[in-house]
């Protein structure tokens, strides 16, 4: 697998640590402009509406277990394709929304539709466009918009490669900073921190990684709790995209994927844990981790965790320390689990003969949904 340079997928998931740190930058730079939009609609009865579709909408899922303080009524994760088709059971009249959408490009077509529908609902409605793409739909129309505050990530992010990597990560760190812009510079040790342990992470584990991915499976599970649980998601379909479906992917809770999910657990499978830092949520993981030993010959087990965990009699085919001198890195630290997955398409991708870049041979999927109408209401 010496040619994984040549690929725009290997280097944007390596470019991953400096373009959060450019993005703190960005924030700290917009930090009075940030501040200033998020107190209007702060302690109004606002509720926080993550929104996105595939990739982006899995970093919703991530962040509505990382915000608890009561500056607005609540926050939660709906993806835009739910937003294009059932809209009325989220936006109506008299309903505060603050709506948060993430997207790469700024153009497939549900992102463009969930914002014309919800500004047509009756809701109140104010916008946070983070985006990748300075020319996209969502960039363009935020100017000029008394409503909508644009966050707009370094131009290296809006990757070139099919598959979103940079683009991941970085818009749900920019999410996370602009949501804490008012104290962001006691963030910036905590940005830094992930950052430089996430290097470290994909310099000591890269050549693990990829031996795992030279592995025999064709199915894979990734298993999360809370925050993780969304990492746990993405990570899902980066393997399963990267190989064009050659690896069939699911994800879940590690107390969900007892209630039927664990069916898919065969011979073939590749198990990845990630570790929640939580030492209470921790006991329910590694029971489930014994049980599935107990009982099931899988292909590889990699185990991702902030600190060294060993389960008795046990072995994993790579253990995944990201964050080894336990620097603070607060809520920043959950994004960084997400490079395991995106090695691993990446070099497995090129183990079955495809181009990560470009994987999808038969044209299923493409960088920017293709083939979506949009019906008028």
């Amino acid at each position: 697998m010496s040619n994984k340079e040549n690929y725009y997928t290997y280097k944007e998931i390596r470019q991953q640590p400096d373009t959060w740190v450019k993005e703190y930058d960005n924030i700290l730079s917009s930090k009075d402009s940030i501040c200033a939009f998020l107190s209007r609609y702060a302690g109004n009865g606002y509720e926080v509406i993550f929104t996105g579709a595939g990739t982006s909408a899995y970093i919703g899922d991530m962040l509505a277990f990382l915000f608890h303080d009561l500056k607005f009524s609540s926050y939660r994760a709906v993806p835009t394709t739910d937003i294009v088709t059932h809209c009325a059971s989220f936006f109506y009249p008299g309903k505060k929304v603050l709506l948060v959408s993430f997207a790469r490009s700024g153009n497939s077509p549900e992102s463009v539709a969930a914002v014309n529908l919800v500004n047509k609902s009756g809701a109140e409605v104010a916008h946070i466009f983070i985006t990748c793409n300075a020319e996209g739909h969502l960039a363009k129309i935020a100017s000029g918009s008394d409503n909508t505050l644009l966050l707009l990530l370094p131009p290296e992010t809006d990757d070139v490669s099919l598959a979103m990597t940079s683009s991941f990560s970085t818009m749900a760190m920019a999410c996370l900073m602009a949501f804490n812009a008012g104290g962001i510079e006691a963030h910036k040790e905590y940005v830094a921190n992930a950052a430089g342990t996430l290097r470290a992470a994909m310099e000591k584990y890269e050549a693990a990684i990829e031996a795992v991915a030279a592995k025999d499976f064709h199915r894979a599970v990734f298993l999360g709790s809370g925050a993780l649980k969304g990492i746990a998601e993405e990570s899902h379909l980066k393997l399963q995209e990267l190989t064009d479906g050659a690896v069939m992917c699911t994800f879940d809770s590690f107390l969900g994927f007892r209630h039927g999910p664990k069916a898919v657990v065969k011979n073939d499978a590749l198990l990845v844990y990630l570790l929640s830092d939580d030492l209470h949520v921790r006991k329910y993981e590694i029971d489930l981790i014994r049980q599935i030993n107990a009982g099931n010959k899988v292909a590889a087990q990699i185990l991702v965790a902030s600190e060294p965990v060993k389960i008795e009699g046990i072995d994993f085919d790579a253990e995944i320390i990201i964050n080894p001198d336990s620097l603070p890195t607060g809520d920043y630290g959950n994004v960084s689990y997400v490079f395991v997955a995106q090695m691993l398409g990446c070099f497995k991708s090129i183990a079955y003969g495809l181009s990560p870049d470009a994987p999808s041979k038969s044209g299923n999927i493409h960088r920017v949904v293709e083939g979506v109408t949009i019906y008028d209401i």
